[in-house]
């Protein structure tokens, strides 16, 4: 185990500058379990919506790659 420094040190200082930071960070952490969870839900309808925008974007240029891609394989 390693020393603790004696004394007032710049250290003890931060350890507790930390320590009292955290506890003002989760003091009232609880009463927001139920906003996280709707903060989750619209980021992931949001991620899904772009998925879907992209999907639907692409999807004809995709359509025709992969057609070209089926015409060159057959002729092969």
């Amino acid at each position: 185990m390693w020393d603790r420094p004696k004394g007032n040190t710049m250290n003890e200082k931060l350890i507790a500058l930390y320590a009292n930071m955290m506890a003002f960070v989760t003091a009232d952490r609880e009463d927001e379990k139920g906003a996280t969870a709707v903060e989750y839900g619209l980021l992931v309808a949001l991620i899904a919506g772009a998925i879907i925008i992209t999907v639907t974007a692409l999807g004809g240029a995709l359509d025709g790659l992969f057609e070209r891609l089926r015409e060159a394989i057959a002729g092969a």
